[in-house]
């Protein structure tokens, strides 16, 4: 069984590794060709293929398949999920934002370091050192990059949202005891509002497990120096 876990998440790994080296290189491509207008039209498909695979995460540390906490993992996939299909894909007007670029880019390549790096590991029992350097520095800056035009869309998609009154259900459609009402566009400042201390136990839970490594690494050879230091 442990060769059939190790089988599978090598496959997944690898599998939207290269999805976002997909993602990656149609960003950079439309960006270099046309602008960041024709970004989104480029990586739409393997976008929210990518991203959405990502959902499997979630399920991977319930059923104890990683051991990745929940806790950390569905804020983020959550987010993510909301962006790609409840604003870029929802809301057209959107997504010719420059902001668009930088989350692209941002979100392609903090995955295909992360996916390269876990999958590596399934396959050959540990990762280069560069690649282990890579993982644990690059959040640094991918991080607030990618969760700045998070919100900055988010933010922008406000003023669509509370026009087109999509996603809302008003008390008179649902003429039942169960009456509701949902308005998507005060559900997406709540969703704003989680970023406040979302962002920064995200942040603060990478930097320590940037830190762990780092203790680890020493620990295990204290006498030999590397190039590539945490």
């Amino acid at each position: 069984m442990a060769a059939v876990k190790r089988a599978y998440l090598a496959v997944y790994n690898w599998a939207v590794f290269f999805g976002w080296a997909q993602v990656l290189y149609f960003a950079v491509e439309a960006l270099l060709r046309s602008g960041h207008e024709d970004v989104y039209a480029a990586v739409e498909r393997p976008l929210q293929l990518a991203q959405t695979a990502a959902v499997l995460e979630i399920l991977h540390g319930l059923v104890g398949l990683v051991r990745s906490p929940v806790s950390a993992t569905l804020p983020q996939i959550g987010s993510r999920l909301f962006v790609t299909w409840g604003i870029l894909w929802s809301f057209p007007e959107t997504r010719t934002h420059i902001l668009v670029s930088s989350l692209v880019i941002s979100w392609s390549i903090t995955e295909i370091i992360r996916y390269s790096f876990f999958g590596t590991k399934e396959l050959f029992g540990s990762a280069p050192s560069s690649l282990l350097w890579l993982r644990y520095s690059s959040f640094l800056v991918m991080y607030p990059t990618g969760i700045s035009s998070e919100v900055g869309l988010i933010y922008i998609a406000l003023q669509f949202i509370k026009a087109s009154e999509k996603y809302c259900i008003r008390n008179s459609e649902c003429p039942t005891k169960w009456n509701y009402a949902f308005d998507y566009f005060y559900a997406s400042i709540l969703v704003l509002l989680v970023y406040v201390p979302g962002s920064p136990h995200m942040y603060t839970y990478m930097l320590g497990q940037r830190n762990c490594v780092r203790r680890r690494l020493q620990s295990q050879r204290p006498r030999k120096s590397s190039r590539y230091v945490l």
